[in-house]
C-alpha cells in the first residue's frame, strides 16, 4: 500500500489506529530496499523501527497518550549523534565509532515519539555541495540519477525526496540543508544561529553550522521546527528566546514589504528557467497588492570567498581532535607518534577536507591572519549589518535558493571554485545569522525541481513559515 507524503496527511489517521506505525515501518523499509541505488541512507534501523512501531501501536491500542510525533519516521544526517548508534559524518576517520550519548534534537524526536529509521549519506565533515565528497559514495537524485543530490545534506534530501522516510534532520553551514533541499523538491530551512541546539552535531564551522529539517510538507516543517527547537543548557550559544507555536500556521492578513536582490538573479550563471520562474513570482505577489521592489546588496561578490574564509578556519580547529589517537580510524603504518598523526589523517581524511584544513590553517597562520582571517571578520560584521539595514524596511527577502537546478554528477568535482559558487547565494543567510527557507517552486525543462528561497529578520521563523504556506497556497503555480 503507498503513503502520501507528509506526516500531516496522515497523523491522525495513525492515532486513531486506521493506519498502524507497523504498515508505515514496513511502507518505509521496503522502499529504502527498492532504492538502495540511490545511496541515501548508510545505515538502516530495521529491526529498531519494528519495535518501536510495535510498541507504539500497543499504545495507540490501550488509547494511551503518544507523543505528537507518532508515527513519523525520521532519517538523521550521519553528523547528528545517536546514543548506542554510529556516526562517522561520511568520513573514513570516524569509521566504526558509536556514539555515547544523543543529540538534543533527537532527544526531543524520541521524546515526541518520532522513530528514527536510520543514518543518512552526506558529504564528509558536510563539506561539499553534491554529496560527491563522502566516503561511502555519492548519493543519487531520485528524479535523475545522473544529477546530484546537492550537498551536504543530500542523503536527508533524497530520502524524502523518494518517500524512504517522513522528514529528516540535516546540518546548514553555507546552505546544506536549502540547497539540496531545492534539488530534490523538498522544504529545507536554516533557522536563526542559535534557534536550534548544536549539542550532538558533529562540528565543522561552529559560528555557521545549524541543524534543519527537510521535509515534504511546509506542515512538517513547521511542527518538526517547534519541537527540536529551543533552550539547551548543553549548548551555550543557544538562544533562551520562547519558541512560537510554528505549527499553528497563520494566515497572511497585511500587505507585505519584500525584497528582492537583482544583482543575485541576474549575476551570471543563473539559469534561464530559474530566473523566469523567480520573476513570476515577484510579478504575483505585486498582483496580489504587495509592495515587491529591487533591492541592491552590494557585497555579492564578497559573500562567498567570506564564508570560506571563516568556515575552513574553524574547520581547521575543530578537525584537529581527529588524530587517530583517541577514537575513529588510526593508520596500520604508523610507528610513532608523529607518523600516527600524519598517516591517519592523510589515509582518513578525503580531498576535499584536507584541502579545507589546509586552507584554514593558512588564513590562521600567523603570516596571514591579518591579511584573511581578521579581515573576513570585518567583512562578516559589514555583511551583518547590510542584512539588518534591508529588514528594517522589508518584512521578507525572496531570491532563488541556487543559481541551476541540479548539475550532472562529476559535473564539477574537477573545479572546487566552480563548486563552492554554488553555495552564492545561500551563504549570506548563516553569515549573517539569519533563518532562511527553500520552498518548491516548480521544475525547469528537464523535470528537475527548482527552489525559491525565502529570509527574514532574526527570530523571526513563525512568519517565515506563515509567508512560505501563503506562497505554495496563493502565488506559486
Amino acid at each position: 500500500m503507498n503513503y502520501p507524503k507528509g506526516f500531516n496527511n496522515f497523523s491522525q489517521k495513525v492515532k486513531s489506529g486506521e493506519i498502524s506505525c507497523c504498515a508505515l515501518a514496513e511502507f518505509y523499509l521496503s522502499n529504502i530496499e527498492k532504492n538502495k541505488h540511490l545511496n541515501a541512507f548508510l545505515e538502516v534501523y530495521a529491526d529498531e523501527a519494528i519495535q518501536q512501531a510495535k510498541k507504539l501501536d500497543k499504545k495507540i491500542e490501550n488509547c494511551e497518550k503518544t507523543g505528537r510525533l507518532a508515527g513519523m519516521f525520521v532519517g538523521l544526517k550521519d553528523n547528528i549523534c545517536y546514543k548506542n548508534h554510529h556516526v562517522s559524518a561520511s568520513s573514513k576517520i570516524l569509521e566504526g565509532f558509536e556514539s555515547l550519548y544523543s543529540a538534543t534534537v533527537v532527544e526531543r524526536l524520541l521524546a515526541e515519539d518520532a522513530i528514527i529509521i536510520g543514518r543518512l549519506n552526506c558529504d564528509e565533515f558536510a563539506m561539499g555541495a553534491s554529496n560527491e565528497n563522502s566516503a561511502y559514495g555519492a548519493v543519487l537524485n531520485y528524479f535523475d540519477n545522473t544529477k546530484v543530490s546537492g550537498g551536504s545534506s543530500g542523503g536527508a534530501a533524497v530520502a524524502v525526496q523518494a518517500n524512504l522516510c517522513t522528514a529528516s534532520l540535516g546540518s546548514d553551514t553555507g546552505g546544506s540543508v536549502r540547497q539540496p533541499a531545492a534539488f530534490t523538491g523538498n522544504f529545507g530551512i536554516k533557522p536563526t544561529y542559535g534557534r536550534i541546539s548544536r549539542y550532538g552535531l558533529l562540528s565543522y564551522a561552529s559560528s555557521f553550522d545549524q541543524i534543519g529539517p527537510i521535509t515534504s510538507t511546509i506542515e512538517d516543517m513547521a511542527l518538526l521546527l517547534e519541537i527540536i527547537s529551543g533552550n539547551d543548557e548543553f549548548d551555550a550559544t543557544c538562544t533562551q528566546k520562547p519558541v512560537e507555536k510554528y505549527s499553528e500556521i497563520n494566515k497572511i492578513d497585511r500587505k507585505l514589504k519584500i525584497a528582492y536582490l537583482d544583482n543575485y538573479i541576474n549575476s551570471n550563471g543563473v539559469q534561464p528557467e530559474v530566473k523566469e520562474k523567480t520573476y513570476q513570482i515577484i510579478e504575483n505577489l505585486k498582483n496580489k497588492g504587495h509592495k515587491v521592489e529591487a533591492a541592491n546588496f552590494e557585497l555579492l561578490d564578497y559573500l562567498v570567498p567570506c564564508y570560506y574564509v571563516l568556515t575552513t578556519a574553524e574547520a581547521s580547529s575543530n578537525l584537529s581532535r581527529y588524530s587517530g589517537l583517541l577514537y575513529g580510524y588510526r593508520s596500520k603504518n604508523s610507528i610513532d607518534l608523529e607518523s600516527t598523526f600524519k598517516k591517519s589523517r592523510s589515509e582518513g581524511f578525503g580531498d576535499e577536507v584536507k584541502r579545507r584544513i589546509m586552507s584554514g590553517t593558512f588564513v590562521l597562520s600567523s603570516d596571514y591572519y591579518d591579511a584573511y582571517y581578521s579581515k573576513a571578520q570585518k567583512v562578516r560584521r559589514v555583511i551583518q549589518n547590510r542584512t539588518k539595514e534591508l529588514f528594517a524596511d522589508y518584512d521578507y527577502i525572496l531570491n532563488p535558493t541556487t543559481p541551476t537546478t541540479a548539475f550532472e554528477i562529476g559535473g564539477k568535482t574537477n573545479d572546487p571554485i566552480a563548486m563552492y559558487l554554488a553555495d552564492i547565494f545561500t551563504v549570506q543567510a548563516p553569515l549573517a545569522g539569519n533563518p532562511a527557507l527553500s520552498i518548491p517552486c516548480g521544475v525547469d525543462n528537464n523535470g528537475m525541481p527548482i527552489g525559491i528561497q525565502v529570509m527574514t529578520d532574526l527570530f523571526n521563523e513563525k512568519h517565515l513559515i506563515n509567508f512560505a504556506k501563503y506562497l505554495c497556497e496563493e502565488i506559486i503555480k
